[in-house]
């Protein structure tokens, strides 16, 4: 079988090692002209981690993480540190955190030789989803043939632009300033996000004790901002500690900002002939649930699961490979809208705009049992992939 995955993001390479260790032929077609990632942490929890074991990489994901976050206190604070809600320990007892370059680096070298293309522009793919039409850096045009395309190219994917009915993205009112210490900080016991009017705070270790943190502001998402860094302390440099110490232990430089979108409406389908959207190109979420690269995980998990009967053979079955990629179609819009529409949700209890708002969500959450918070975060972080080649079956999922 061969097939093109476009993107080379965590989702795209985890579906390119998954498949070609299924025994795939696999080359992955990224645009950019080297690969450079962003700056930042990474959390994945069970169900990501989950993914991960499925393709053979969740050894290797444990090698460059820590579970340190798993011992701390978590849940939601206010700015003077006294505790709005807090998440039972088994909650968050399988939550790992990864330097998003740490991660990228050990899958890009997952990768077997002379798979990926770097500056490779994807120009087209045929209505039936087998010839993609592309541009190399050199300006060379190619249109090739492939039994799968896999379109994971990102929120701003030009593929899902492509389809008829792409929804396009809406802007959530908010936007994230993201960073990373330069050298460890003690945590005080405690991670989690700190909630204001309209602000919040988030952190996490990375393992070799640096802090991962994010700031979030409403704001216009094209507000402009002379000095992002000194941003970022004006808003939250009163908070609790040691909110103040991640700031002074952190560089200037690496503080960037981006707006937070999600896609403005559910997709009615992942499929398009044989070429399939995977990870944010599908399913564009707000970070408000740590979802988003979990369930690229899982994309890459369950199409690799159900691709694996025909990945080795030279010419797949026609009526095998259509029924696997329906099935991936129905498997993941079931499990990953809802949760979207639960990040979405969330996102907006945290950014209501009124001090009456506040109030009132505060109170809420005091009242909310701990036991009733953990078992909405294990049902969405309670995840195994189907089996390969199974018929199409959709459980429950979470609403």
């Amino acid at each position: 079988m061969r097939v093109a995955v476009v993107g080379a993001g965590i989702g795209g390479l985890c579906t390119a090692i998954g498949l070609q260790r299924a025994g795939a032929e696999v080359v992955v077609l990224e645009r950019a002209p080297e690969l450079k990632s962003v700056g930042s942490g990474l959390s994945v929890f069970p169900n990501g981690i989950a993914a991960l074991d499925a393709l053979g990489l969740g050894q290797q994901f444990r090698d460059i993480t820590a579970a340190d976050a798993a011992r701390l206190d978590a849940g939601q604070r206010r700015p003077d540190g006294s505790w709005l809600a807090r998440l039972p320990h088994d909650a968050v007892s399988g939550l790992r955190v990864v330097h998003r370059a740490e991660l990228h680096e050990m899958l890009v070298a997952g990768l077997q030789p002379a798979t990926l293309h770097l500056g490779t522009t994807v120009s087209a793919i045929s209505i039936d989803g087998k010839t993609v039409e592309s541009l190399s850096a050199n300006g060379a045009g190619t249109a090739e043939a492939f039994d799968v395309v896999v379109a994971a190219d990102g929120i701003n994917s030009a593929i899902r632009r492509s389809w008829p009915g792409d929804p396009g993205l809406r802007y959530s009112g908010y936007s994230s300033w993201r960073g990373v210490t330069s050298r460890p900080v003690d945590l005080l016991g405690a991670a989690g996000e700190t909630w204001g009017r309209g602000l919040r705070f988030g952190m996490a270790p990375l393992r070799d004790g640096r802090v991962y943190w994010f700031a979030v502001a409403t704001m216009p998402a094209d507000e402009k901002v002379n000095d992002e860094y000194a941003r970022v302390r004006e808003l939250f440099g009163g908070w609790h500690a040691p909110i103040p110490a991640l700031l002074d232990a952190t560089d200037p430089a690496v503080v960037f900002r981006l707006p937070i979108n999600d896609l403005a409406n559910p997709l009615s389908t992942f499929r398009r002939g044989r070429c399939v959207l995977l990870g944010d190109a599908a399913h564009a979420m707000t970070p408000d649930l740590g979802q988003g690269a979990n369930q690229a995980m899982e994309d890459a998990a369950t199409l690799t699961a159900l691709l694996q009967p025909f990945a080795a053979q030279t010419a797949p079955t026609a009526d095998g490979v259509e029924t696997a990629l329906a099935t991936y179609d129905q498997l993941r819009r079931a499990r990953t809208q809802p949760i979207a529409r639960r990040a979405r949700t969330l996102g907006a209890l945290a950014h209501v705009p009124s001090r009456t708002g506040v109030a009132f969500r505060n109170a809420l959450m005091r009242l909310t049992p701990a036991s009733a918070l953990g078992k909405q975060a294990k049902a969405v972080q309670t995840w195994a992939p189907p089996s390969a080649g199974m018929n199409p079956t959709v459980t429950s999922s979470p609403r």
